[in-house]
């Protein structure tokens, strides 16, 4: 009984907190122009240093997409464009601390947030932007880092992965065996292109070629962006007071053949600029960043009691997510991705 009064009181409290911003979220009209429109911010600190600097933890963790998050409605790039422009517009930040742990996901979300770090490390309020690697940084992953003024890997960092992957099934066998055939009519020669309805001899070779092209152009821009983005930041860290960073060595094409390397091997080659952990990236932010010592903080979306009411206003029940313990992967055909083959077991 006690329990169920202190959970009663506690639930009256954070009502009657939200009820102000609720009504405000009532009257959209009243916040044109005005800083609270967009997604709903809120600063939270991480670690204080008790200090009024600040480095900006932002967290990319698993598939790379361009679909919605659970959060707020947006999707990720949505949410991490918010939050380098909080960051920019912040003149207390001095970093922003990439923290990536991803075997990678969509190409165009991905080329995406690699634009949107390029950009945020350009022109008036710009800040740096240090990576640093978690258990996994590969294809995508790395994909995004290498905007990045300086990475920081694990020796044990799954990494690399530089490549592009299409795929799909063909099924027309599996077809042919319960007797169901295909009628398709087409306004093109290569209108049901990449369909699994289709016997593999009747794909011609001029079809095979087009796609195997789009796949060789989009992993030129996978080269195009590691080059760019190592080379232009190899270039500004000569200037740093403590280390130089690592350029890419000169066979580094190589090694950009779909192939995973630990943290260490990657240092080696120059796809990262040093091997240490979370603490390490931070000492680095400050030192790049100009500051002595800084609060770690990050931008957590807000959730109101005018969210709770919006849940009711749906069509269709929220739906009940069970954690297994695994997370499948939906790899939708016809779709390109910087994926490492971790994350298609």
């Amino acid at each position: 009984m006690i329990a169920a009064i202190v959970l009663l009181v506690l639930l009256a409290v954070s009502l009657f907190g939200n009820l102000s911003q609720w009504l405000d979220g009532l009257m959209p009209l009243a916040h044109v122009g005005s800083a609270s429109a967009g997604p709903r911010l809120d600063e939270v600190v991480v670690e204080d240093n008790d200090s009024a600097n600040k480095i900006v933890v932002v967290e990319v963790s698993g598939i790379i997409t361009s679909r919605l998050l659970d959060q707020g409605g947006l999707t990720m790039v949505e949410k991490i464009k918010e939050e380098l422009k909080r960051a920019r517009e912040d003149n207390k930040v001095k970093a922003v601390l990439f923290k990536v742990d991803s075997p990678g996901g969509e190409v165009l979300a991905s080329d995406e947030i690699y634009k949107l770090l390029k950009d945020f490390q350009t022109g008036k309020g710009s800040k740096p932007v240090i990576t640093s690697m978690g258990n996994l940084a590969a294809s995508g992953g790395y994909y995004i880092a290498s905007a990045s003024r300086w990475i920081v890997a694990n020796e044990m960092t799954i990494t690399g992965s530089i490549g592009v992957i299409m795929h799909s099934y063909n099924y027309r066998g599996l077809m042919d065996k319960i007797g169901l055939q295909p009628n398709v009519y087409k306004s093109g020669a290569h209108k049901d292109m990449l369909s699994g309805e289709r016997e593999p001899g009747e794909i011609p070779t001029d079809e095979r070629a087009m796609v195997q092209s789009l796949i060789d152009e989009t992993y030129g821009r996978f080269k195009f962006v590691v080059d760019e983005g190592r080379t232009a930041a190899h270039e500004q860290n000569q200037k740093n007071i403590e280390g130089k960073g690592k350029a890419l060595a000169t066979d580094w094409k190589d090694y950009a053949d779909g192939r995973v390397l630990s943290g260490r091997r990657a240092e080696e080659l120059g796809f990262v600029d040093e091997v240490g952990n979370f603490d390490k990236a931070v000492k680095r932010a400050l030192a790049i960043g100009g500051a002595k010592k800084a609060n770690l903080v990050q931008y957590k979306l807000r959730y109101e009691l005018s969210d709770f009411f919006r849940m009711f206003g749906k069509a269709e029940a929220p739906a009940i997510k069970v954690d297994l313990g695994m997370n499948g992967l939906k790899v939708e055909p016809g779709h390109l991705y910087f994926l490492s083959p971790m994350a298609l077991h």
